[in-house]
């Protein structure tokens, strides 16, 4: 869980670094991360996974990934890592919202505080009028995305196995990108080959871990070690652009994690 949880961020660092150096737009990034992952899956999923393709709300599953992954993919390209991940973790609020009104799971009390009180980590970390950046907006828009996305997932589970639904997951978002990917193709060089390369396997990577570990192991176990990620994109910004987060920055991450470990504990 710890590895997937660093795959993910070294995935967004590869684009970052193709996004913030100019050799890429994020509109390709968010394509090439589509259409190679979906290769890669491609040989473990059977051929009845294709039939899911028909389904309306797959499609809408694919909407919502798409304008996520392209909306962090903006932030990214000027944005520090650890600050884009602390502003996208809205995703988790997003959804548990959602959850609520559209499918009717159970709200607490306590759980709406601790709702509340992540919300109020990401605006320490975005500071909307009083002097933060506004690219992070589009980390936010990110996570508001990624948060109906995992609402829709949760609604769509049973339509098929993890693979199937991660394959058509996949092949749609590239679909839906097509049109930007193709527009935006960047100038060949080896660097730009690797770091694009690089950032799709590591995000499928990431994810193909995680499919293999909730397989085996309780979610709610495995629910605070998601935030892992937070810690991961921190160590990372500061291994290869030696960024480190200001003091507000700090302190939502702080906000974020407590609220989002104390979320995972009540859920046992």
């Amino acid at each position: 869980m710890f590895v997937a949880m660093s795959m993910i961020p070294a995935g967004d660092l590869c684009g970052k670094l193709l996004t913030g150096s100019g050799l890429a737009t994020p509109a390709f990034v968010a394509w090439s991360r589509f259409s190679i992952g979906a290769l890669l899956i491609l040989p473990f999923v059977p051929r009845r996974a294709y039939a899911l393709l028909r389904d309306w709300r797959l499609w809408l599953r694919a909407a919502l990934l798409t304008g996520g992954i392209f909306s962090i993919q903006m932030a990214l390209s000027t944005e520090p890592l650890a600050n884009v991940f602390a502003a996208f973790f809205i995703g988790p609020v997003v959804s548990y919202v959602l959850s609520v009104l559209l499918l009717r799971e159970p709200a607490t009390m306590t759980r709406n505080a601790l709702m509340a009180v992540g919300f109020i980590g990401v605006l320490l970390v975005v500071r909307p009028g009083f002097g933060g950046s506004l690219y992070l907006l589009w980390a936010v828009l990110a996570g508001c995305f990624y948060g109906a996305f995992l609402t829709t997932s949760r609604w769509l589970a049973g339509l098929g196995s993890a693979l199937e639904l991660s394959l058509t997951q996949l092949a749609l978002s590239a679909l839906l990108l097509l049109p930007l990917g193709l527009t935006s193709l960047p100038e060949l060089s080896a660097s730009t080959a690797a770091l694009t390369v690089g950032s799709a396997a590591f995000s499928m990577l990431g994810n193909l871990l995680l499919l293999h570990v909730y397989a085996r192991v309780q979610a709610v176990k495995l629910a605070p070690m998601v935030y892992f990620q937070l810690v991961a994109a921190v160590g990372l910004g500061w291994l290869v652009f030696n960024q480190l987060p200001d003091a507000w920055t700090w302190a939502g991450l702080a906000v974020v994690l407590s609220a989002g470990l104390g979320s995972a504990l009540l859920r046992r």
